[in-house]
């Protein structure tokens, strides 16, 4: 199962005239596409406090977030002057801001917009077929809205759609849509050449630090976790109040965002400002996740970001996330403790069902790691 982050202390919910039991969750999630269409506002269950939106405006940054050349990050090319002054922009990205948008990753800009097509003809089916893939019960995985794990939870503004591509023999392919009849083919093929991106930035993020370039990624394993998650945030009505996705940081050790074309509603929290991760048509949104912070004995940091909603468009996105297999432990580079930089977090295993286990308490998962 994968989890988000979420960061519980940000999210006060507004309070409400009665407590909401599970079969009506279940019935404002379905009727969500309908409120979109009519333009209904939306019921207390999506609203956040006034006060957890409002204050944080939303600032295009004077000091963008970076754009790294991955290109210029292969083996073959670190020992230019051009790959080396790319890796120390990169180490810079992830030390500051936790991500940064990736250029030069080599998938044609046609196979994107591929990508997008086959997630927006999925998302444009009629509900029965979509239903078709619907999550299982007590699943994570398939088509549906965030699981529903309390009563006071505040709802996400969205669909998603999701899948574990890697280890292939963990496919539960009777969830993989057949309609789009290339929906299997083109997420097959994405995944792996997202696969090969990811694994390039692993070692660099190693090599940025001085460490051997496998240190990282030898606690991936193997069998390393990879998940795609397409996501559609319907028009809403009150975007002053309600949230495409809530504050959080990634439970995995590297993500991989390929965003709308043309939308904006990505954000990411930094200096106590939100700012706004501006569309660059064909380039990746790459962000670290909470596990990377810790392999990284906090020197990488995992972004807390979130999704606004928009009351004029529609916006769709396709995440891929890859994390450690469960059964390996993962916990701070040797290389990277010393007298100055004593051990932060502790070793552990399964930090998906740590991070479920935080989420279900209350309590941020970084936080309980740390020793």
């Amino acid at each position: 199962m994968y989890v988000l982050s979420i960061i519980p202390q940000v999210l006060p919910r507004r309070n409400m005239a009665r407590s909401l039991g599970a079969t009506d969750v279940v019935s404002l999630a379905k009727s969500l596409q309908e409120m979109s269409m009519n333009g209904t506002e939306p019921p207390p269950q999506y609203f956040l406090e006034e006060n957890s939106i409002k204050p944080m405006d939303s600032f295009l940054p004077s000091d963008p977030i970076p754009i790294i050349d991955i290109s210029l990050l292969s083996s073959s090319s670190l020992s230019s002057k051009e790959g080396k002054d790319e890796l120390e922009k990169l180490k810079s990205a992830l030390t500051s801001w936790g991500c940064f948008q990736a250029i030069g990753h080599g998938i044609s800009s046609s196979f994107l917009d591929k990508v997008r097509e086959v997630a927006n003809q999925f998302f444009a089916l009629p509900v029965e077929e979509k239903q078709k893939y619907s999550r299982e019960v007590d699943g994570s995985e398939g088509y549906g809205n965030d699981q529903i794990l309390s009563e006071n939870q505040v709802l996400d503004w969205l669909y998603r759609l999701f899948l574990r591509l890697r280890p292939v023999d963990q496919r539960k392919l009777q969830l993989w849509p057949e309609n789009p009849n290339e929906f299997r083919e083109v997420l097959d093929e994405y995944g792996t050449k997202v696969k090969i991106i990811m694994d390039v930035l692993i070692k660099a993020m190693a090599k940025s630090l001085n460490l051997e370039e496998n240190s990282f990624s030898s606690q991936f394993g193997e069998r390393s976790v990879m998940q795609a998650r397409f996501n559609f945030y319907p028009r809403c009505a009150r975007p002053d109040l309600v949230l495409g996705v809530k504050p959080h940081s990634d439970g995995s050790g590297i993500t991989v965002l390929l965003q709308d074309k043309e939308v904006e509603g990505l954000q990411v929290f930094k200096n106590d400002k939100w700012f706004i991760v501006s569309v660059i048509p064909h380039a990746f949104v790459v962000n670290i996740g909470d596990q990377m912070q810790i392999m990284s004995n906090g020197i990488f940091k995992s972004p807390m970001h979130r999704v606004v909603t928009n009351s004029e468009r529609m916006r769709i996105s396709v995440a891929m996330f890859n994390i450690p297999e469960p059964d390996k432990e993962i916990g701070p580079v040797d290389g990277l403790i010393d007298e100055k930089r004593p051990r932060l977090y502790r070793n552990m295993k399964n930090y998906a069902a740590f991070n479920f286990e935080c989420f279900q308490k209350g309590v941020v998962p970084l936080e309980s790691a740390k020793i």
